[in-house]
């Protein structure tokens, strides 16, 4: 099994410096670089200080400079914010900038809040729709002489400039969680990256058997399928419970996103109270212990094992939770020095 680290700066208070928290998402990404991680993953959200990543292909680059050999992926591009010719030119610019490094992670975006900014009246059904169109068409722009006639975009024969570094352009893979979306990523030669948040060991198992199925209705090569989930590595009983408080908060800060009913200024949310974040029974500490990856070594060396078992070619750490850098950076060196032996 191969290991990636998924991570975004993300602030929570206005006291907190953006040029502090790149430093620490650097100093993270080194860290994965360092101790052979495959890949370090990070994605698209925009006027969110909850997940700040206007460009991930900007902050790629940048890592790109503090890293040597880890590759560099979009976890994810968000694709009805994005013309394929651009986004097609614009991931080949970064592939060859980075030595060949750029992997291309695609969803149809999460987020209403988004959606109502930068495409006013799109909906999640037509977003899904825009990403099946043009998802295709990256590689055919990356080869040359692409045209296109289709529901939303149309243009003449037209050649992704520059050409990517890596034959056939950076491995693409997309965000699928519904049998249709495992199906149109398999039936086109793209890896997969299942998110299964806080459901658990039931999620992972079922996002498993659709993408298997999904394999088994293709004649074609089987792709890879990355396992994205909140990890935490715990020195002992009492670091993991607080670590479980800590991922209950971060969910009730998701979900309240999610639903964009809560007012937000200079891009941070209204602050949940106390009351509000006890009361979401289903982000519940308890919960959080037993549905993510959170434990000692031991513990989540026996979860992952699962999640081997089950057929994931690679887990991704995901590391955004709220909680303060030095907790981060305990929790990926634990990972790092005493998970990760265990599958070598």
């Amino acid at each position: 099994m191969d290991f990636s680290l998924f991570v975004h700066m993300e602030r929570l208070t206005p006291e907190q410096s953006h040029r502090q928290l790149n430093e620490e998402l650097i100093a993270l990404c080194k860290m994965a670089d360092e101790a052979g991680m495959r890949a370090i993953w990070t994605g698209e959200h925009h006027g969110m200080e909850f997940t700040i990543a206007p460009n991930p292909l900007t902050t790629l680059v940048n890592l790109s400079h503090h890293t040597r050999n880890v590759k560099l992926g979009t976890g994810t591009i968000i694709a009805p914010f994005w013309h394929p010719i651009k986004l097609a030119g614009e991931a080949a610019a970064a592939d060859l900038m980075t030595d060949g490094r750029i992997e291309l992670g695609i969803a149809r975006g999460a987020y209403s809040y988004e959606y109502q900014r930068l495409m006013p009246g799109m909906d999640a059904w037509e977003a899904g729709q825009r990403m099946r169109e043009s998802t295709p068409l990256l590689p055919k722009l990356w080869a040359g002489d692409c045209a296109h006639e289709g529901a939303f975009y149309s243009f003449p024969a037209t050649t992704a400039a520059p050409k990517p570094l890596q034959d056939g352009g950076p491995p693409i893979w997309i965000a699928a969680r519904d049998p249709n979306s495992h199906e149109f990523g398999v039936h086109n030669g793209f890896n997969i990256q299942v998110t299964p948040l806080w459901q658990g060991m039931d999620e992972i198992e079922t996002l498993m058997a659709r993408f298997n199925a999904a394999c088994e209705s293709h004649d074609g090569p089987r792709p890879k399928i990355m396992l994205l989930h909140h990890t935490y590595v715990g020195a002992d009983a009492d670091d993991v419970d607080r670590a479980a408080r800590e991922f209950s908060r971060f969910y009730c800060y998701f979900g309240a996103w999610f639903q964009n009913k809560r007012p937000v200024e200079q891009g941070l949310l209204a602050p949940l109270s106390d009351e509000e974040i006890a009361g979401n029974a289903m982000m519940a500490p308890e919960n959080m212990a037993r549905d993510l990856t959170i434990g000692t070594a031991e513990d989540v060396i026996a979860k992952i094992r699962k999640y081997e078992d089950l057929g994931y070619d690679e887990y991704s750490f995901w590391i955004d939770s709220g909680m303060s850098f030095e907790r981060k950076r305990a929790s990926l060196a634990r990972f790092i020095d005493d998970v990760m032996p265990a599958f070598t």
